[in-house]
């Protein structure tokens, strides 16, 4: 039973993850259409804060 309980909290987190993920990526693309921002500085911006994230326990791609 609390196998399918971690699952469905699993599902709930993606699916919030979603949701934010497109909620960012409209105020970005209306930032760029209203001209105060363009996409490198956007680009600039997130390279540089992910510069403080630590790299991932486990090999990416």
């Amino acid at each position: 039973m609390n196998e399918i309980h971690l699952l469905a909290k699993l599902a709930d987190m993606k699916e919030e993850h979603y949701r934010q993920l497109v909620t960012l990526s409209a105020i970005m693309e209306l930032l760029v259409e209203k001209g105060l921002l363009t996409r490198s500085e956007i680009e600039r911006k997130a390279a540089e804060l992910d510069k403080f994230t630590d790299p991932p326990p486990y090999p990416t791609a």
